[in-house]
């Protein structure tokens, strides 16, 4: 922490900080007792007053009075100041935005160990502004919206443990230059960094542990070699994915993109066997295969299908698949759209629900249905899963796919979020639903929760025709 984070080019007038926290002139307050400037009473030598300020204190009270500032006044106090120019070099974490750079020349304190940039897309990052202290001490690096060229020249981030990207312009090998200079790396998140078309992982980042890439459009290929990656989430159509040795080694991972679900349960059980976490997303699904492959290790499984998948040639029974294959299930969410539902309803025709095989299931204590309606092969799914699952202690449906909700009683107070009429009525047939098929079938040791319409904010008459 040898230099300063920030320093203007141009000169500012002698400033003190006033007692409301504010910095003003010194000449505005000079020769006026303040709780920074004070005169004792009567204590005095060789007739001379003796006089006291807040940079008399001891130097760890006085960081950790700068370190509470908003960055702009640590950083005004530190151009007026002495004491707190050397506090400031101590400063740990820089928050900059584009507008702040318009105005101002940059320069990194050696010891800084958070950085984060928030900057025009068109402004290139100059890499010559991290310093050799500050490639040492840096643990944790933002940018956002900015051009990115790293070279070899750039030299190594001996500290760094956390990189985020965020609408950055670099290439797949610019990053790969980067990410082999950082061999402390534990945590990579890539958002939107469009010029990315093959993104390779490298073995030297042993202590990579968990990767996050969202909406890079033109991502093609993900090639890992870091051996302890753990965590992966993958927002967008990539059709080449290669872990190496840490599929064996992932607990965590969250897909999203079209046809996950089937995916996941034709491929994984065998390409990630020690899975733990499984979070998928899809916006168009074909039914989910009954496979003898297991999940043996998956303990929380989330699924959440949008609105373009419903057709009636989707049948939600077939999740059941997943039931059977993860043995060790404990909670499980599903989320679906009931917009423009067109599955056969429960009251539309056959009444008669499909049975699979006597099956015990012996952990799952947790099940919620968000978006919950009278589709009938959703009620055959839920039906299943309250006969199956002998230790569930919590049946969440909701009829009304989440949202904002008013507390009922205050007619002056926020409405519940507002839905088509459609939607509505479909979540009242839901709800009739679950009381005619399901709700006598919960065991008295489950905890039925059914969110159903506002009969404040929702009123509408449905017609159920059975």
């Amino acid at each position: 922490m040898e230099t300063p984070a920030l320093q203007s080019e141009q000169q500012r007038p002698r400033q003190t900080l006033a007692s409301n926290g504010s910095v003003a002139p010194l000449d505005e307050i000079q020769g006026s007792p303040s709780p920074y400037h004070r005169v004792d009473d009567g204590d005095s030598k060789d007739g001379e007053t003796s006089r006291y300020s807040i940079l008399d204190l001891p130097e760890d009270i006085l960081r950790h009075i700068h370190s509470l500032m908003p960055m702009d006044a640590a950083a005004r106090a530190a151009c007026i100041s002495h004491a707190f120019l050397s506090s400031w070099r101590c400063y740990p974490k820089l928050i900059l935005s584009w507008q702040m750079l318009c105005s101002k020349a940059l320069a990194v304190t050696p010891d800084i160990e958070e950085l984060t940039l928030k900057l025009y897309k068109k402004y290139k990052f100059p890499c010559s502004i991290l310093s050799d202290g500050a490639r040492k001490s840096i643990r944790s690096l933002q940018l956002d919206s900015c051009v990115l060229r790293p070279t070899p020249e750039l030299g190594p981030l001996r500290s760094l443990t956390r990189l985020r990207l965020r609408s950055v312009c670099i290439t797949g090998d610019e990053l790969e230059c980067l990410l082999s200079n950082s061999l402390a790396l534990e945590h990579l998140d890539l958002n939107n960094c469009n010029e990315i078309i093959i993104l390779k992982i490298p073995s030297v980042l042993q202590r990579l542990s968990y990767m996050e890439v969202f909406g890079c459009l033109n991502l093609r290929v993900v090639e890992n070699k870091a051996p302890s990656l753990t965590s992966f989430t993958l927002t967008g159509e990539v059709p080449e994915l290669s872990f190496g040795e840490a599929s064996q080694m992932m607990k965590v991972l969250g897909l999203h993109r079209a046809n996950v679900v089937y995916y996941a349960r034709a491929k994984l059980p065998s390409i990630m066997p020690n899975l733990e976490t499984l979070d998928l997303s899809s916006s168009t699904e074909v039914d989910t295969p009954m496979l003898p492959t297991k999940f043996l290790n998956l303990k929380h499984l989330a699924i959440q299908i949008s609105v373009e998948t419903f057709s009636p040639s989707y049948d939600y029974f077939s999740l059941a698949s997943f039931l059977d294959a993860c043995p060790s299930l404990e909670t499980w969410n599903l989320d679906v759209y009931p917009e423009d539902m067109e599955h056969e309803s429960i009251f539309g025709g056959a009444s008669h629900l499909r049975q699979l095989p006597e099956f015990r299931h012996n952990h799952l204590k947790s099940v919620e249905i968000m978006g919950f309606s009278s589709a009938k092969c959703l009620v055959e799914l839920t039906c299943y899963i309250v006969k199956s699952a002998v230790s569930l202690e919590r049946l969440t449906l909701d009829t009304l796919h989440g949202g904002g909700r008013c507390s009922g009683q205050d007619d002056n107070g926020p409405f519940c979020w507002s839905y088509s009429k459609a939607v509505v009525e479909e979540a009242s047939r839901g709800v009739a639903a679950i009381r005619e098929y399901i709700k006598e079938k919960v065991p008295p040791t489950v905890k039925l929760i059914v969110h159903e319409p506002c009969p404040r904010c929702h009123a509408t008459a449905v017609d159920y025709d059975r």
